[in-house]
């Protein structure tokens, strides 16, 4: 793994250097974009609005537009200079619990590693996080962007998962949630039955993308010529159900598991 930052924790007056890694990776089909008509590969190019040509990335730079319309242009080391402490630096600001925190705030994890010098302090913070059952919440700037973040252990390794603002998440208040029509009291003890007979122990291994599965298996078919049947689509059609017939027919059926 290659790092993509480096700088330091700072927990009180203790200072962790660290090197931030990313903790997940995509996985799945690449689909490439072709022309309809010959099946030639249809690439973007950055083009200058003014002179119609490609412009090449050594020759890019970013820029801020004002309400006048012009640009103030900004170079990635004045980005870090704008707040040098966070483009550096993850301070803790507070601890709190993990189950206070909704899940909508949670963006993407990341992990760090210490330096060679940082071994003690890495792993006495690790320690404690995890006696306490606590988690560190902090700010810093991640790729010109500043992140809310909480640090977590994760078996031995000290986790940062990276935050959204709360002006990021929007209001569901504009949603159309019923507020009449709630389920009966035994339909709620029969949900709670089914809930208690579909419920096991989380063990991510057991789920698979299938989707890119059957994906590649088209793929494959086509690719020998094979002539492809589509199954039936389930119906999506909003119809009115009977709760009660389908909690009751659904604890019938053998316990669901993973794919």
């Amino acid at each position: 793994m290659r790092a993509i930052w480096k700088g330091a924790i700072n927990f009180g007056l203790v200072n962790i250097p660290v090197r931030l890694y990313a903790a997940t990776e995509k996985e799945g089909l690449d689909f490439h974009l072709l022309s309809a008509k010959d099946h030639s590969r249809i690439r973007y190019k950055r083009v200058s609005e003014a002179t119609g040509k490609e412009v090449p990335a050594d020759q890019i730079i970013k820029g801020y537009e004002l309400e006048s319309g012009e640009y103030i242009t900004i170079t990635d080391e004045e980005l870090q200079d704008a707040s040098p402490e966070k483009s550096s630096s993850i301070d803790i600001q507070e601890f709190v619990d993990e189950k206070e925190i909704s899940t909508l705030f949670f963006e993407r994890p990341y992990y760090l590693e210490p330096d060679k010098s940082a071994g003690k302090p890495y792993l006495l913070l690790r320690d404690a996080l995890s006696k306490s059952g606590k988690v560190g919440i902090a700010q810093f700037v991640l790729r010109n962007r500043e992140h809310l973040c909480a640090l977590k252990p994760q078996s031995e390794v000290l986790v940062l998962n990276a935050m959204r603002f709360p002006d990021e998440i929007r209001n569901p208040v504009d949603l159309k949630i019923p507020s009449e029509n709630k389920a009966t009291t035994k339909e709620v003890d029969l949900a709670l039955r089914l809930i208690e007979d579909m419920t096991g122990k989380f063990e991510p291994e057991k789920y698979k993308d299938t989707f890119a599965e059957d994906v590649k298996k088209m793929i494959e078919a086509k690719a020998k010529g094979e002539t492809i049947k589509a199954p039936a689509r389930p119906e999506t059609t909003g119809k009115v159900v009977d709760l009660m017939a389908a909690l009751q027919e659904s604890l019938k059926k053998p316990k669901r598991r993973a794919a």
